[in-house]
């Protein structure tokens, strides 16, 4: 056996909640299936802790990041996992994305005890997301309905809707489906109606930059066709400074060779129409994926959306 196929001792750093463990240990199980020794680290973010605000107005998705890459710099772990719509677009110095797994369904998921569809709630429905981008496209859709925060873990936010706080949510039909929960799911949303975040339904594996050996063991594990849509997706927020305080969305399909990629912006108090551009070009590189999604963030601005700094 090569020095570089040689199995390695890997320690995962992971959130705590369901839907990261499960996360994890699907990675665990694929790295021991190649002969790697493979043991979890759970770890509780900020993100999970402060729960009483807005992602946006304490810090922004980072927040469920930061630890674990305090753990992967102190070598108590060296791979954490992570939801790629939950990575900010640009990783602290001596940290790289080493891996883009297969994309789940990229769609949200509308959830509700008593409604079929969004179609269906009555007038001044109550519906609970937190996600800006969420809130400006069901603004779109239904400007009548009343949106709520909704903050919390998967099994925490579905709690809350069955509580009755909430006539629907809206959550990411990945996270529900890796958790066998797809017969919450009333309706999934087309793309044209809710386009997705950037990264939604992706896997992401951080390392630090100068491990190549991880890097090489986790090569095995990516999707190209995945990576670059999503690397044409991220750049698209990136451009546009964007974080989760930020009401936009990207979602690109890959077909033939081709990445179509199609954004939104909106603004969140609805003094302004949605901004919407595409494009489609032929893909085969990261830097050409990304590349395509600068020309649609500059597609935006032109059409009225305005950028942010990045929180800090």
């Amino acid at each position: 056996m090569s020095l570089q196929n040689a199995p390695l001792s890997i320690v995962i750093a992971t959130r705590e909640s369901r839907l990261a463990l499960w996360q994890a240990e699907h990675v665990q199980s694929l790295l021991r299936a190649r002969g790697h020794q493979v043991e979890l680290l759970g770890m509780t973010t900020k993100g999970d802790q402060i729960l009483d605000r807005s992602l946006s107005k304490v810090g922004g998705k980072g927040l469920f990041v930061k630890e674990l890459e305090v753990a992967l710099e102190e070598g108590r772990a060296h791979i954490a996992v992570h939801s790629l719509k939950d990575v900010p677009m640009e990783l602290p110095e001596g940290f790289a994305l080493a891996c883009v797994m297969e994309r789940e369904d990229p769609r949200d998921a509308f959830v509700s005890p008593h409604y079929p569809n969004i179609d269906a709630l009555p007038q001044g429905a109550v519906v609970g997301t937190s996600s800006l981008r969420r809130q400006v496209l069901l603004q779109a859709l239904r400007p009548d309905l009343k949106i709520e925060p909704l903050r919390g873990n998967l099994d925490t936010r579905l709690r809350k809707l069955d509580e009755g706080q909430y006539d629907a949510i809206v959550l990411a039909a990945a996270g529900l489906k890796r958790l066998g929960l797809e017969s919450r799911i009333r309706a999934t949303f087309a793309p044209a109606a809710m386009l997705p975040a950037a990264g939604q339904g992706a896997l992401g594996i951080e390392v630090r930059s100068n491990r190549q050996d991880l890097i090489d063991a986790l090569a095995p594990l990516a999707h190209q066709p995945t990576w670059l849509t999503v690397a044409a997706e991220r750049a698209v927020s990136r451009a546009m400074g964007g974080s989760c305080s930020m009401p936009l969305a990207a979602h690109g399909t890959f077909t033939g060779g081709v990445l179509q990629l199609d954004a939104a912006w909106g603004d969140v108090d609805a003094q302004a129409p949605l901004v919407r551009a595409a494009a489609s070009a032929p893909v085969t590189t990261l830097a050409q994926a990304e590349a395509l999604g600068d020309a649609i963030a500059q597609r935006l601005r032109a059409g009225g959306a305005r950028g942010a700094e990045p929180l800090n």
